[in-house]
């Protein structure tokens, strides 16, 4: 056995989580909302739609838009946003390891029936 965990932080609703983690992760990467969301399988509608509820829910920006024209457009990651996936990354790993902790804790020596 193991622990298995989900963590998400909610305002007003879900608001960051690993699902918007990796898709401005990939934003970063690829410098598109359309080109992250094909990546992920996902419609560019249904992304942007996530965008515009993450921001309206942060109450700030997390994506750049660049408007297309002769250099194509893309997105790109607010420093907001940045600041945002690093403390959650680091929250999570943090999380992990004192679940980890607490499991050996209470089942170190559990064999069961």
């Amino acid at each position: 056995m193991r622990p298995v965990f989900k963590i998400w932080l909610e305002n007003n609703g879900k608001v960051f989580g690993e699902g918007p983690l990796e898709i401005l992760q990939k934003v970063e990467k690829m410098g598109s909302l359309r080109s992250a969301a094909a990546q992920m399988g996902m419609s560019y509608n249904k992304a942007w739609r996530l965008i515009a509820a993450l921001e309206e829910r942060l109450g700030y920006h997390i994506l750049e838009k660049r408007v297309g024209g002769a250099s194509g457009g893309g997105s790109k990651v607010t420093s907001n946003a940045q600041q945002l996936m690093k403390r959650y990354s680091d929250f999570k790993e943090e999380a992990a390891i004192m679940l980890e902790k607490l499991y050996y804790k209470h089942f170190e020596d559990f064999e069961g029936d």
